[in-house]
């Protein structure tokens, strides 16, 4: 990937739209984007301006006329009004090559105020894909090159203006499925998680820097830092970096979303409650037991986390081959989902069925739902209880699907269960990157080696190995020493015109 082209892309996403933009970036943006437009005023950094989007003529073409204009001047009256013909023969021509393809706006972004740093002038047309892909054609013509997917945000980060987490945020924003996924995806693009991870990193050098000071002028007799002094600091920067490590928990959910599968027996009001959670009519309920015979999936947003619900079919003693296939589903959707609701009938005292899913629930995350308490009487209104299954306490809300009593304290255990209640946190910067967890678990690796090594009174020269394995997994997280390897890896998941 060559840093000194000129690249071009459409900014915008594939189809028709109201507006569409391409974005040329590079030291030849303005040239090669001054001939294809007519505008009203000059191209200024920092504003847009409105214009014409033109097929841009032949070079020639005004030096031609000019010619033909001094003949006509000096020739005489007949040659001269032959030149007339000519010169009004070529304007037209001219005036064809030059005519109007579309209004524009063109934002000029000089160097290196811009998203890259380099120069950027931004093309926005209506949205038609065959006028962006006819600027596109006439940039690439006059020497810019097609961008890479990523591209342009990695040469922000190349050019020291974003770091890689903040890189890294801004495909989290695109791809953000809920609000509260783009606020997390800003906060670090604001350098949340960097801001977080600068205190520790300074920490980690200043002990390097005394150890490597220690090893210099241990000949002058200066003193080194006592080993209990040493297990301190280090315990000091593994602390914070152990609380980082276990923010991933909630951060993942955050940054992923989760499976929860609602199970239970036929006509339990499963379906129904899954339709209260969509908020829609989106699973067919009847009275009849077993009427759900396959998986039906929705995902929605709860505390702006998106939740892929899965209603089951009913689980007991199929009675023919299609409810028996939709009960073998509905186990293996218990056994791959993030999160269990086992729903029960209050009205009915529980039966063995119900028993053998509690079990099957007490041994991961699960929620006991006590459904259809509006059969009840006022006695019984929904609350939270506990629920003994074996030696394991289950948390059983009580709901009614069809008045919608209890529904909100089912959506507040939800969030309970994938750790709603961190999203404080989410000031501060957390991990939602499976690679940022990587490396600061290889971090505390390292530091927990290094401490090892105190203990065991082993030379600060190879103490220092592994401070340096610490702070250079830290490191990677930002990019100050990440791999051409992999950085190609992370930008190549980048949309074209990122």
């Amino acid at each position: 990937m060559n840093l000194d082209d000129t690249i071009v892309a459409i900014a915008t996403p594939p189809g028709r739209g109201g507006i569409g933009v391409v974005r040329i970036a590079g030291a030849e943006a303005r040239a090669i984007a001054l001939p294809m437009l007519r505008l009203k005023q000059e191209l200024e950094p920092g504003r847009a301006s409105f214009g014409e989007l033109i097929e841009p003529c032949g070079s020639d073409t005004s030096s031609k006329s000019s010619g033909q204009a001094l003949v006509s001047k000096n020739a005489g009256a007949e040659v001269g009004a032959t030149t007339v013909g000519v010169d009004q023969s070529r304007a037209g021509a001219s005036a064809l090559r030059e005519q109007r393809i579309d209004e524009v706006v063109v934002t000029y972004f000089a160097k290196p105020h811009s998203y890259t740093t380099d120069e950027i002038v931004e093309i926005s047309s209506h949205g038609s894909p065959v006028v962006l892909r006819h600027i596109v054609e006439l940039a690439i013509a006059r020497g810019a090159r097609l961008a890479e997917p990523g591209e342009f945000t990695m040469r922000a980060f190349l050019n020291g203006r974003i770091d890689l987490t903040q890189a890294e945020a801004v495909r989290d924003l695109i791809e953000s499925q809920t609000l509260f996924q783009a606020k997390v995806a800003a906060q670090q693009l604001g350098g949340a998680l960097s801001r977080r991870l600068q205190p520790i990193k300074q920490k980690l050098v200043e002990l390097i820097a005394l150890l490597e000071a220690g090893i210099d002028f241990a000949e002058d007799d200066v003193a080194v830092l006592p080993p209990d002094q040493v297990i301190e600091r280090i315990a000091k920067i593994r602390a914070p970096l152990a609380e980082l490590a276990g923010s991933f928990a909630y951060g993942k959910v955050v940054h992923e979303g989760l499976t929860l599968a609602i199970v239970g027996r036929p006509n339990v009001g499963k379906s129904s409650l899954f339709n209260r959670l969509v908020e829609r009519e989106r699973a067919i309920v009847t009275a009849t037991p077993g009427t759900t015979r396959d998986l039906v999936s929705e995902t929605v947003a709860i505390g702006g986390i998106p939740v892929k619900l899965v209603d089951t079919a009913g689980i007991r003693r199929a009675l023919d081959e299609a409810e028996s296939i939709g009960i073998q589903k509905s186990m293996e959707a218990l056994a791959d989902a993030d999160l269990v609701l086992v729903v029960l009938d209050c009205s009915q005292p529980v039966t063995a069925e119900d028993g053998e899913l509690l079990q099957q629930a007490a041994q991961r995350p699960a929620i006991v739902v006590e459904n259809k308490v509006d059969v009840l009487s006022s006695e019984f209104s929904a609350s939270s209880s506990q629920l003994s299954v074996g030696s394991s306490q289950l948390r059983a809300v009580r709901t009614s699907a069809i008045t919608g009593e209890g529904i909100a304290e089912v959506r507040g255990e939800i969030l309970r269960h994938v750790g709603g209640e961190a999203g404080g946190s989410a000031e501060s910067g957390f991990l939602t990157n499976l690679r940022h967890q990587s490396r600061v678990q290889e971090s505390i690796a390292a530091l927990d080696a290094a401490e090892a090594a105190v203990r065991n009174n082993v030379p600060h020269e190879m103490l220092l190995l592994d401070l340096y394995n610490s702070l250079r997994a830290l490191d990677e997280i930002t990019g100050a020493t990440t791999t051409d390897d992999i950085l190609n890896l992370i930008f190549s998941s980048f949309c074209i015109g990122k």
